[in-house]
């Protein structure tokens, strides 16, 4: 399933390690890359600058994404250097690297030539757990270019193939084009056949001008942006803050991960059916459970909240590598009213906000600057994201074939203030993972909430409906 799993947490047999990265030659040609008049995307802009931030405070961070699945057999070393190359060529986000400008402006170096990256692979030999994890946490930095990885874990009758990538290079969606160039092309090689035939990709270069070029037209009168800035005035001025307490902000502590089953193969699909029955998908019916469960914890009036989006549009977008994320902010009555209402109200806000999330909100604090009303959020902002393993813009063939390989998704654990709420759909069941600052306090907070959310989902599932509707915090009960 995609699921998010602490990094530390990976424990397996020892097995012999082979690593990919890049030649002396390509890491020469790399950095004397031009400088290129494609912006950073405004999600690597951030992303650097945290990383800066981070840095210079002594902080780690969270930047990893690390992919791995189980592959029969012995690894051939050959075939495998050839489909790593094929892969990182294909995608030009990975010709790029970046620096600061005197003016403190980001600044883009691409490589013209996609054959000057060159990654050569490297014997380990036996590493344990501990070993392997220190080896992939110490993939470079998001200030260098080559700020990837590949390698494998050979044991008796199979290995494990895993991929190290900085989130400057890819989003939630890396794992499906990675997983079918990698693996696909892999087996295809070594059954003596020829590489497969891939779609066409996008740029992503071309995705960061048109970014660039539609947010430079903004103004406070634009429509998404002035529904972004009714957003945040109905958020005190900014973003929405958890509602319960997560420790003092100014004590730096190390993220943690929470996952629990919210409802099992047969309540995930009562629970559709739920939220079908009042006009409802399931992702309406998973922001008014939210909504429901914070009401009940803190007795909220509305729900507010922040949920990432894919903003690729087309099929060969859907097969690049790159940050294609958007965030679609979620505004939700609860006082007073059924599933029924919230669910339709949940579901309305987040298709009407689609738009709004090709406008980082990054652009909207920087138009606003003359609002003094208006202003850059702190610590404990939610951001909640369903994803549903069976449906686009994950292929339900090749997710199936990944989960009977043990597929699984890494990543680093940095400073935390944030909170991240992922609910996963998955043959199984449904899941939600929460990401929170770990200290006694949030860790507490969280449990409260993800209790607070697998009573709301069951008790819709299982139609156990309570006559009176929500009035208040501690209220127990939502008509249909």
């Amino acid at each position: 399933m995609v699921q998010l799993t602490a990094i530390q947490h990976w424990v397996d047999a020892p097995g012999s390690v082979v690593s990919w990265g890049p030649s002396p030659a390509s890491v020469k040609k790399l950095s004397a890359a031009p400088v290129s008049d494609v912006p950073a995307s405004y999600q690597q802009d951030q992303h650097i600058r945290s990383f800066r931030e981070h840095t210079a405070n002594g902080l780690e961070m969270a930047r990893l994404l690390i992919p791995a699945w189980n592959v029969p057999g012995r690894c051939d070393i050959r075939a495998m250097t050839y489909v790593i190359n094929a892969y990182l060529r294909r995608h030009d986000t990975y010709r790029s690297w970046f620096e600061f400008a005197d003016d403190d402006s980001i600044v883009r170096h691409t490589a013209t030539n996609p054959d000057d990256i060159q990654f050569v692979a490297t014997r380990h030999g036996e590493m344990t757990s501990g070993q392997w994890r220190d080896h992939i946490l110490a993939t470079p930095t998001p200030l260098e270019w080559d700020c990837f990885r590949f390698g494998v874990i050979q044991r008796a009758d199979h290995f494990t193939l895993y991929v190290s990538v900085d989130h400057l290079h890819g989003d939630a969606m890396l794992m499906v084009p990675l997983f079918v160039e990698l693996h696909m092309n892999y087996t295809a090689l070594v059954e003596g056949g020829a590489p497969i035939r891939l779609t066409e990709t996008a740029s992503y270069h071309d995705y960061c001008v048109r970014q660039r070029e539609y947010t430079s037209g903004l103004t406070l009168q634009s429509p998404e942006v002035r529904g972004w800035i009714d957003f945040f005035e109905n958020n005190a001025g900014s973003l929405p803050k958890f509602p319960l307490p997560l420790g003092d902000p100014s004590v730096h502590c190390l993220g943690d991960l929470l996952t629990v089953e919210l409802m099992d193969a047969h309540e995930t699909d009562r629970f559709e059916l739920a939220c079908t029955a009042v006009g409802a998908r399931f992702i309406g019916g998973v922001f008014a459970c939210a909504a429901i469960a914070e009401c009940e914890l803190s007795g909220t009036a509305d729900y507010h909240v922040i949920t990432p989006t894919t903003t690729r549009t087309t099929q060969e977008e859907f097969a690049t590598t790159g940050w294609y994320t958007g965030l679609v902010p979620i505004s939700v009555p609860v006082v007073g009213r059924s599933f029924g209402e919230v669910a339709r109200a949940a579901q309305a806000s987040f298709d009407s906000g689609m738009d709004m999330s090709n406008v980082p909100f990054e652009r909207v604090f920087e138009l606003a600057e003359s609002l003094p009303h208006i202003k850059k959020p702190g610590s404990g902002v939610p951001m909640l994201s369903y994803l549903d393993i069976g449906l686009p813009p994950l292929n339900p063939v090749v997710m199936s074939y990944w989960q009977r390989l043990n597929g699984r998704i890494y990543c680093d654990l940095g400073a935390a203030k944030q909170i991240g709420i992922w609910v996963n759909r998955r043959e199984a069941g449904t899941t939600v993972t929460v990401a929170y600052p770990d200290n006694p306090i949030a860790r507490e907070s969280t449990s409260r909430f993800v209790d607070a959310m697998k009573a709301v989902f069951l008790e819709i599932a299982d139609g156990r409906y309570a006559p009176a509707v929500l009035a208040g915090a501690g209220a127990a009960g939502y008509g249909q």
